[in-house]
């Protein structure tokens, strides 16, 4: 008890020392001294009891009083918190004083001592950063000064001169002002803050570019995202997306209305952070617990109905405070969603550029274990799952917290009762946790077999050629649905735990509900309308996140078995020894190989070359010839650096490789391949590849686009492009694998002489070849066999002393009957001729007369098939499936998100109609305010989805063009690599990587932007409400009624954004069904089987094929390729078909197939019309041997025989020469190649 008599004026000294400066602090002590008395004895009357405010002897200790007595806790509460002279305000300063400075002093001490080095670890930037500090720390020192000063005042006179919660708040302040002060002036690496570009990186994954990337340039002049430049309001309100939501709702929205990521944003950046720190990215957003003001607010106004209020207008302040409770709340949930999505996108990111750097330097024993579809999955599904896991991982926390205050509400409302909801919610938890432990390993299971299955679909995909040449579609067919039925068996079983667990979740809340009113019941705990819909409201305020558990935790599970794929990747082995170096011009030896021997996969008993030795001079030209399986191809694969070496040394300087595979993009992309444009020599480099007339041909010239695999253009026409490519980086050493296998005879006579003994005259060259006409010229000829150069000397050494090369080359003459190879050694110059050079210069105009468009081979594939010309061949038709890997991550939605998105959309729907239902029933008065909320709801969402839904078809879009970048890049790894192209791909992919991210971004943004302003609407709603029921007379409305209409206006705000998240959520991921579905409604062929037209068993009895004007276009409306084709081929006889490259020779062939479908004309065979029949019954009694070699992962004899209708024939074998090789092998036939 305290004495409340205050002093009188004549009480106070009048000393004239009072006034004196060194009396001053005295003075304000005694003013101090006497406001916190009045203030102590304001609040405690004689003989009070403490039981009825805020008790505690820690709230005596530092307030000299218990809080809030015989006061309205909460109304009180809210008073002393906002009061900025009371203990309670001071306490909550203090709190938060203290909890800053343990952050920072912890944070600053973890980054002093890992930066390792105290030296220079203050730095100012600029006089205004010195102003900053300064002040901050004076400030700081005068609160520090004034807190001491009074807590000595204290201990050396009275005690309750200053209570400790005055002391306190200035020692606190001061001490988060040093602490601040300090942190601002220590440099921002130190504390974390990357310098972009500072750092360097060992390893290859964690190389920076070294030329200029998209970070680097600047954005001036780029159309930006306004997020970047936004300001706070616009930034909270989500303003900035306000003109891209009105573009798409006048018009559908297109990839260019797109603008640029920030910088922060995009891959690069993101890329750099992730190789500094892989986990250092974490965010700490604000959690809900805004929406427990709501449960107690409610409380307060069961109070004011029943006449309980503390002041005449707080039925109306309630009204007021829940409304901005409601927005507050909005806000910060808006944000975290927002940000937490943000995140996971540049986690997606990030680990997309990581996959595809680690791709480019991928060992080939690691190729083994991760193949092209696994690699596409990594992207296209695995980084998609974890980019969603930042946004559902802080609700598993928050989920916790939440359930925590909830529990203490209940405590407040119910007593010991509310142990009946911990124990239920216990219960709940503990039966879910062995289904976690199940679906974490049916998920693992699922992607294995989904792995499995787009190999499978991937390698049918890209050989689906050849399967409808041999007519092998259906067998194939039916492989993919028995991967696809193994699939569906754990898809199965992931799915019911998933659903057994919503079931739990979703019933729990009527649990606890039930086991706590039955336990109130049981102790007898009296319930009235105050505390039972207290319980109520954060019953449901806690009911949705609840009910998301069951999500959350599929998406954990997906995302640690995403991330371990993932990381198991990341991990894989790498091209370690870089063994190319930077040539020199006086290098006289380029290539040295000691004793070395090589291995695929770096196992040193599985040998593929052994014991070579070679040393090339500079400017030599060296032929490497033998049988096939000989190791010519690895050889050159040695040199440039592509096979583990097991044992030797080596030393390869840069060198041009002519490859056997391709990339995509426009014929002159190809050729120049990132090198600058050089008119002259680009023409000398199409003279000398022979493609003046194929230039000419093309319906675009050079511009034309290549598609994947080259599957546009004749297989001579992929080599000159390629010999172009290599001749035009002008390097010094050239490695040419094979580089005449598709041309014909006088087209490889050309292109030897002006190539390789006219272009490369002063070049050292490696040569691949199995075309001895051209060996007498070479320098030297390594002979190879098993494996090892058996022999190296000139041609005519070899032709005298070595058996194995007299063979080679005598079988050889046998073939082509040639007597005379000597006179193929004189180079026997071309002669150019003027038409040729008009021609070319000709295809060269014409594309500034016929500008190519931007999507050539896309428009033909989504709307047409085929192309112009004829060398656009007849496979094109099927590039619209291979170029489309994205299904497998269209499938992943369909199979795992689409059936929940759908039912929880439902149940949302239904739960937040019928609380607005209920709300109407109670205050029927707040139907003039629903009515056009509900109207003005519908019609934002529909505002909203019309961008919405373009913007995930867009990120459909280009998640394939992305795909599709990955796809050529892993298929052109080697080219690449040799010819050092690995920074300009990373940086095209990075460009994909945004194009990609940016619709995403735009389309979660937009979804907050849509929640955010119908929160608001319902805030007003449930505000209106509760001011309605505030305005009628007390007792109009039992406190039963209000309390129920509020739990249920309270709950509208969850309930009502759950449903719209869910109704946006099921429409763009419909998204995925659409384009699926895009795929079921591709035109197919003609039929396989027409049963009233199948042939007779044995046709074609004779083989009498008959060709009467045929004619043959690719598309309705282009010309003709071949042109009236008639004539007829007797049964039996041996036809051979010549002409230069894209003659039509392989059309006709096509032809005969019905791979393209006759313009006019007829092809007969045996008195049959072949366009009469099913392609089954054509194709299967037709044999072919492809220009292309095909192989399927699998044995030998599935390869040999992939329907399994055939014995084993050893004569077979050993008239394709590969009897000895199969007998070599452990398991023969079973032998699994790779």
């Amino acid at each position: 008890m305290c004495n409340c008599r205050r002093r009188r004026p004549q009480d106070v000294p009048t000393s004239k020392a009072v006034r004196t400066p060194a009396a001053a602090p005295h003075a304000i002590a005694e003013c101090l001294s006497l406001a916190v008395r009045h203030e102590t004895c304001s609040r405690t009357a004689p003989g009070a009891p403490h039981a009825e405010g805020v008790p505690g002897s820690w709230i005596m200790s530092l307030c000299g009083s218990p809080v809030c007595v015989k006061q309205a806790v909460v109304v009180c509460a809210l008073k002393e918190f906002f009061d900025s002279s009371t203990c309670m305000n001071h306490l909550l300063v203090i709190g938060i004083n203290m909890l800053l400075v343990i952050i920072l002093a912890l944070h600053l001490v973890v980054r002093v001592l890992k930066s390792g080095s105290l030296q220079q670890l203050v730095m100012l930037n600029s006089p205004l950063h010195f102003a900053a500090i300064l002040f901050h720390g004076c400030l700081g020192l005068a609160y520090l000064g004034l807190g001491l000063w009074m807590m000595g005042s204290s201990f050396d006179h009275d005690a309750s001169l200053y209570l400790p919660h005055w002391w306190l708040v200035n020692l606190s302040q001061g001490i988060s002002l040093i602490l601040i002060s300090f942190a601002f002036s220590i440099q921002a690496r130190v504390l974390g803050v990357r310098n972009d570009g500072s750092e360097r990186f060992e390893n290859a994954l964690y190389k920076p570019l070294n030329t200029e990337t998209v970070a680097d340039k600047d954005d001036s002049g780029i159309h930006v995202t306004p997020f970047a430049k936004a300001g706070v309001f616009s930034l909270m309100s989500f303003w900035w997306l306000n003109p891209l939501i009105k573009v798409g709702y006048e018009k559908p929205l297109e990839e260019k209305d797109m603008p640029l990521l920030g910088a922060t944003d995009r891959a690069y950046n993101q890329y750099l952070i992730f190789l500094e720190q892989l986990n250092s990215k974490r965010q700490s957003p604000n959690s809900n617990q805004s929406v427990f003001w709501s449960p107690l607010i409610l409380k307060a106004f069961i109070n004011v109905s029943l006449g309980k209020g503390t002041f005449k207008y707080e039925g109306y302040a309630l009204a007021a405070a829940m409304f901005v409770c409601k927005c507050c709340e909005s806000l910060s949930q808006r944000q975290w969603y927002f940000r937490t999505r943000r995140i996971g996108l540049q986690v997606r990111s990030c680990l997309s550029a990581a996959i595809y750097k680690k791709q480019q330097n991928l060992s080939s024993s690691a190729k083994m274990k991760h193949s092209s579809g696994q690699i596409m999955n990594y992207v296209t599904v695995d980084a998609y799952r974890i980019g969603e896991f930042p946004y559902n991982f802080h609700q598993t926390w928050t989920t916790i917290v939440q359930l925590c205050m909830a529990l203490v509400i209940l405590y407040n409302a119910v007593g010991l009762a509310m142990i009946a909801s911990l124990f239920v919610i216990i219960i709940t938890v503990l039966g879910n946790a062995p289904l976690a432990k199940l679906q974490h390993k049916f998920q693992r299971k699922l992607m294995e077999a989904q792995d499995v299955r787009l190999k499978a679909m991937s390698e049918s995909l890209i050989h689906m050629k050849v399967l409808k040449l041999y007519a092998w579609e259906t067998h194939f067919k039916k492989r993919i649905e028995v991967l696809r039925e193994d699939e569906y068996k754990w898809l199965l079983a992931f799915q019911l735990r998933r659903a057994y667990n919503s079931f739990l979740f979703w019933s729990s809340p009527v649990l606890v509900s039930a086991a706590t009113f039955l336990t109130c019941y049981i102790m007898k705990v009296p319930l009235d309308a105050s505390n039972v819909f207290t319980f109520v409201a954060t019953l449901r305020l806690v009911q949705t996140p609840i009910r998301q558990i069951p999500d959350i935790i599929g998406t954990v599970i997906q995302a640690k078995v995403a991330f371990t794929r993932i990381v198991k990747f990341l991990d894989a082995p790498e091209l370690t020894e870089q063994v190319r170096k930077k040539y020199h011009v006086e290098t006289e030896y380029p290539i040295v190989i000691n004793t070395c021997s090589f291995s695929w996969d770096e196992n040193p008993s599985k040998t593929a070359l052994k014991n070579i030795n070679l040393v090339v001079r500079t400017g030599e030209k060296v032929a490497i010839c033998g049988e096939v399986g000989s190791g010519k191809s690895t050889l050159l694969a040695a040199a440039l650096g592509e096979i583990s070496k097991t044992e030797g040394t080596l030393r390869s300087l840069v060198a041009n490789f002519f490859p056997k595979n391709r990339c995509a993009g426009t014929v002159q992309d190809n050729i120049l391949f990132g090198s600058s444009m050089d008119e002259k020599r680009y023409q000398e480099t199409l003279l000398k590849c022979s493609l003046v007339k194929d230039l000419q041909n093309l319906p675009y010239g050079d511009c034309t686009q290549i598609g994947e695999r080259g599957v546009n253009l004749s297989g001579g026409q992929k080599q000159r492009v390629q010999l172009a490519r290599a001749l035009y980086q002008n390097a010094d050493i050239y490695l040419l694998d094979d580089p005449f296998s598709a041309v014909d005879a006088h087209t490889a006579t050309n292109l030897f002489n002006e190539y390789v003994m006219g272009a490369l005259s002063d070049k050292t060259v490696l040569l691949v070849t199995h075309q001895v006409d051209f060996l007498p010229v070479f320098d030297c000829i390594l002979l190879m066999s098993d494996g090892e150069i058996i022999r190296c000397a000139p041609y005519q050494d070899l032709l005298a002393h070595c058996q194995e090369f007299q063979n080679l080359v005598n079988a050889h003459k046998d073939i082509i009957g040639i007597s005379d190879t000597n006179d193929i050694g004189s180079h026997r110059a071309m002669e150019i001729t003027t038409e040729e050079k008009t021609e070319i210069r000709g295809s060269r105009s014409r594309k500034h007369v016929k500008p190519p468009p931007a999507d050539q081979l896309i428009k033909q594939e989504e709307r047409e098939m085929g192309d112009t010309g004829a060398q656009i061949s007849q496979n094109s038709w099927m590039a619209a499936n291979v170029q489309n890997p994205n299904v497998s991550s269209d499938l992943s939605i369909v199979d795992l998100d689409v059936p929940f998105a759908f039912v929880f959309s439902i149940s949302a729907s239904l739960n937040a109609y019928s609380n607005l239902g209920v709300l109407s029933v109670v205050t029927w008065q707040v139907l003039f305010v629903c009515v056009p909320m509900i109207c003005l709801a519908i019609k934002l969402q529909r505002y909203y989805l019309t961008s919405a839904k373009e913007l995930m078809r867009i990120n459909g879009t280009t998640k394939s063009a992305l795909a599709n970048h990955l796809g050529e890049s892993i298929l052109g790894a080697v080219t690449i690599r040799a010819f050092n192209g690995e920074d300009r791909f990373f940086a095209e992919s990075l460009e994909l990587v945004d194009k990609n991210a940016g619709p995403y971004f735009y389309n979660f943004a937009a979804t907050e932007w849509l929640i955010q302003r119908l929160e608001t609407m319902i805030a007003v709603v449930l505000s209106f409400s509760a001011f309605i029921m505030a305005l009628l007379p007390a007792g109009t409305f039992s406190p039963g009624f209000v309390g129920m209409a509020l739990s249920y206006g309270l709950s509208l705000n969850v309930s009502f954004v759950s449903s719209i998240q869910k109704q946006c959520t099921l429409a763009n991921q419909i998204i995925s069904v659409e384009r699926v579905n895009q795929y079921m409604d591709i035109q197919s062929e003609a039929a396989e089987v027409i049963e009233e037209k199948r042939p007779a068993p044995d046709w074609p009895q004779v083989g009498t094929v008959e060709l009467r004007d045929l004619k043959i276009r690719y598309r309705k409306d282009s010309p003709l390729v071949l042109h009236g084709i008639t004539c007829t081929f007797e049964g039996g006889d041996k036809i051979g078909i010549v002409g230069r490259t894209g003659s039509g020779k392989t059309t006709l062939i096509g032809a005969l197939f019905r791979l393209v479908e006759p313009a006019g004309g007829k092809i007969i065979i045996d008195s049959i019309d072949i366009t009469t029949i099913g392609l089954h019954d054509l194709r299967s009694r037709l044999g072919i041997i492809p220009q292309d070699p095909t192989l399927f992962q699998g044995t030998v004899r599935y390869n040999l025989d992939p329907l399994g209708q055939f014995s084993d024939k050893r004569e077979v074998l050993d008239k394709c020469q590969l009897l000895e090789a199969v007998q070599e092998k452990e398991n023969g036939l079973d032998s699994i190649g790779r």
